[in-house]
């Protein structure tokens, strides 16, 4: 009778590890910021992204705010740098990405047409791998060319989801220095300043609109609070960021 009990034990166990490993996950938290933070450490798998010409930095903290939730602090003083998580994602298994943010101000002087006004209190990016078929003979140069210098490709095309101050909310404009990144304003405005905000967005959909073809592996996502080029100050709060398959 022990042995049968133990046989049925293992065999339940067996079929409980089979039904999980057949069950289809439909998310992935891949920014997990809501687990309790250890002492000055960021969250697993998101490292620094700082820019070469740039010397200030935002700063960027894993906090539990006054609402008791865990979040990602970011404070910019016109500086700029951001956290990135480096990973190849499939945009079509993975295609809905969807976050919480919340911001302290919007930049007065943030315009997002001009280069001057490039500045935004919080910003999330989305990086497209290099590929080849995307690019006219000249840009596999200049590509080629990055790869032997620094070891890498850098991303072929960005989509930047922007809280905006001028751009109207839902538009799509190409970046002042690049037409390489697309921004998106999903806020735009004061009205919405001090709340926390949901947004949701489909990457392939708006890899589509923004330039005309079906986006590549995803190389990498990053949050950013950037101030440089108005000399403003700005403080933003980061949520959870999860990709789902709807």
């Amino acid at each position: 009778m022990r042995k049968w009990r133990q046989g049925g034990v293992v065999l339940g166990v067996a079929l409980w590890l089979a039904v999980c490993a057949q069950a289809e996950i439909t998310q992935w938290l891949v920014g997990h910021f809501s687990v309790q933070p250890r002492q000055g450490e960021l969250p697993s798998g998101w490292q620094p992204l700082e820019f070469e010409k740039i010397k200030e930095h935002t700063r960027y903290r894993h906090i539990v705010d006054e609402e008791g939730r865990a979040v990602i602090e970011a404070h910019s003083r016109g500086g700029s740098s951001g956290l990135v998580r480096k990973e190849e994602i499939d945009p079509v298994r993975w295609p809905v990405i969807s976050w919480s943010w919340k911001v302290d101000r919007v930049l007065a002087e943030g315009d997002a047409t001009k280069k001057s006004g490039d500045d935004y209190p919080a910003r999330l990016y989305i990086t497209f791998a290099y590929d080849g078929d995307q690019v006219g003979i000249w840009e596999k140069v200049k590509f080629n060319a990055i790869r032997l210098f620094y070891g890498e490709y850098p991303p072929v095309r960005a989509l930047s989801y922007i809280w905006a101050n001028k751009l109207v909310r839902g538009s799509m404009a190409a970046n002042p220095y690049t037409d390489r990144v697309q921004m998106i304003a999903v806020e735009s405005g004061a009205e919405h300043v001090g709340s926390w905000r949901r947004a949701s967005r489909n990457i392939v959909e708006d890899y589509r609109r923004a330039f005309g073809q079906e986006p590549p592996v995803i190389s990498g996502i990053a949050i950013m609070t950037d101030t440089d080029n108005t000399g403003s100050e700005a403080t933003a709060w980061y949520g959870d960021i999860v990709l789902s398959d709807q």
